[in-house]
């Protein structure tokens, strides 16, 4: 019986070479994928979280094949070689990063430290390529065209995906039935809650300034604009206040009353020029990100949330709110807009490195 199911997947099984370099291209595809997701908060970018489901359960099966292709190799010390033991450890990642994916969909409650098993995935597969590439430099053996070519080859590739596809729904269905209310990125939602208390306290990497003296603190709005302001705490009279969603990396959102002024009125009191196209938002750690301006007028620079003041550990003074943004883009202690003609270039690395210095 064993042998018959055997002989049936390796009708499924593209041959060796093809399934090694399909797994290196499903990874490239994951990682860029992933780190897109981290920026994609609005609904229109749903198919990009479905894309990096399906082809990251299409990975199980090409990693399956792969596996049972090597296990040989593992289990008998007599064929290991130098390379064994990065090719298992790629195996371990590779296994751990799309086991806590899975997991995270099924609705698996752990934490390690301040980590949700969403931050675990992502710190997973983040690992998986640098260790993917030092392998296939150890293990190179280039593509060849006859490997792809047959026509029994597209269907095996379309099974591939039908069944990443068919698990993919099968897994959310599963999610679902046992009760967890994910958005289109992952999230959970958090209790009932408002204000400062109903959503937990998170840094992108190192951002954990010192509280900061609101009577000290100024915010400034300079670049293309024709009436550089200085701003202080009184020159800041909150007059709106808008419900919107914080979509957190960690895998959890919340919706809150924000009060606050609209960054629109502040570019109108400065005058922007015609040539402006970006606005970049600055923290006192050096943090910082660029929105197009006409959504950039909409947010708004909030000095309370759910009717209280804002604590420091959510961003007083002042902190950015940002429909349909992930929660990394939601800039806190907020110092600095500046007007643009284009997007700051080095806003990946300033959210890389603030904080550290």
């Amino acid at each position: 019986m064993a042998s018959r199911a055997t002989r049936a997947l390796r009708r499924f099984e593209p041959p060796p070479r093809a399934v090694d370099w399909s797994i290196f291209a499903l990874v490239v595809f994951e990682t860029l994928s992933g780190v897109l997701s981290l920026g994609a908060g609005h609904p229109a970018n749903g198919l990009l979280f479905v894309a990096h489901g399906v082809a990251g359960l299409s990975l199980v099966v090409l990693v399956g094949f792969k596996l049972y292709r090597v296990r040989r190799r593992v289990l008998d010390s007599r064929l290991r070689d130098r390379h064994t033991s990065l090719s298992v450890l790629l195996a371990v990642v590779a296994l751990a990063a799309l086991g806590t994916g899975v997991a995270w969909v099924l609705g698996v409650e752990v934490r390690i430290g301040f980590w949700t098993l969403l931050n675990v995935h992502i710190g997973f597969g983040l690992l998986v390529l640098p260790i993917l590439l030092v392998h296939l430099r150890a293990r190179f053996r280039p593509p060849r065209r006859v490997d792809f070519a047959e026509r029994r080859r597209a269907l095996q590739y379309g099974a591939i995906l039908v069944f990443g596809a068919a698990t993919y729904r099968a897994t959310e269905t599963v999610g679902a039935l046992r009760g967890v209310g994910r958005r289109f990125t992952g999230s959970r939602p958090l209790p009932p809650g408002e204000g400062n208390d109903a959503f937990p306290v998170t840094s992108w990497v190192a951002d954990d300034p010192d509280p900061i003296d609101p009577d000290s603190w100024s915010l400034s709005v300079a670049g293309l604009v024709d009436r550089p302001l200085e701003l202080g705490r009184t020159d800041l009279a909150p007059d709106e206040t808008r419900s919107v969603l914080l979509d957190c990396t960690s895998g959890w959102y919340t919706e809150q009353n924000w009060t606050g002024v609209r960054l629109g009125d502040a570019l109108d009191t400065a005058g922007v020029h015609s040539s402006a196209r970006w606005v970049t938002v600055r923290s006192v750690t050096g943090f910082r990100w660029s929105f197009p301006i006409a959504e950039a007028r909409e947010m708004l620079l909030a000095t309370r949330v759910g009717g209280e003041p804002l604590s420091h550990g959510h961003g007083a003074p002042l902190r950015l709110v940002a429909p349909n943004r992930r929660g990394f883009q939601w800039v806190k202690w907020v110092d600095a807009v500046e007007v643009r003609r284009r997007r700051d270039p080095a806003q990946w690395l300033a959210v890389l490195v603030s904080g550290f210095s």
